[in-house]
């Protein structure tokens, strides 16, 4: 369905209200997961999540602006990370329980759908988005306190190209199932070439 309404209605900052606007605002996110999970990104559009939540589409066009906009917050939503960046008081672990938090984030169907979605949409916002910079700011953190233990950690470009990267690579070109295997070798790869020697 690709009705839109009579006059484009102006986007409202996106609030985290409780009430009726958090339950809105849950209920859409619910919609465009499950609808993402069961078809993909591409055939959605604002009544057919609005339909699916059980609002007005009049509520999402105000409150999210566009399809983008919407997405944009769910994604943000999904992959934002839920705990504190790992603090064992060694790297290598606090890298691997990293790794494997992030992994398992980016793996499931929808948000696989909703991070193809985003790249597609990248070539028109350049730069970081929400969503990736939240995780890079866990990874700095990781590498800070390593640094502070006196432990010689490697650059967060490096642990960038070697880690995060990938990790996101695998998932969105579909390049075969990621599993925790894969993390754990992501992040002796990088210790790997920042020291010279194997990991241990």
């Amino acid at each position: 369905m690709n009705s839109q309404p009579p006059e484009p209605v102006p986007a409202e900052p996106v609030r985290r209200t409780g009430g009726r606007s958090a339950r809105v605002c849950a209920a859409v996110h619910r919609a465009v997961t499950e609808l993402i999970a069961e078809d993909g990104a591409e055939p959605l559009s604002i009544p057919v999540v609005a339909a699916r939540a059980g609002v007005n589409p009049t509520s999402v066009y105000r409150r999210w602006g566009d399809l983008n906009g919407l997405l944009a917050d769910v994604t943000a939503t999904r992959l934002a990370p839920e705990d504190p960046p790992p603090d064992t008081g060694d790297l290598r672990t606090d890298l691997l329980q990293w790794a494997e938090r992030t992994r398992a984030a980016v793996t499931t169907p929808e948000v696989r759908a909703l991070l193809r979605h985003a790249v597609g949409q990248s070539a028109t916002c350049p730069g970081p988005t929400p969503r990736m910079a939240s995780r890079e700011q866990q990874l700095a953190t990781v590498l800070a306190r390593a640094e502070e233990r006196g432990e010689t950690a490697p650059t967060l470009g490096q642990a960038l190209d070697y880690l995060l990267a990938p990790l996101y690579f695998r998932v969105i070109l579909n390049l075969g199932p990621v599993e925790a295997a894969d993390a754990r070798r992501l992040v002796d790869d990088l210790l790997r070439h920042h020291t010279g020697t194997c990991a241990t």
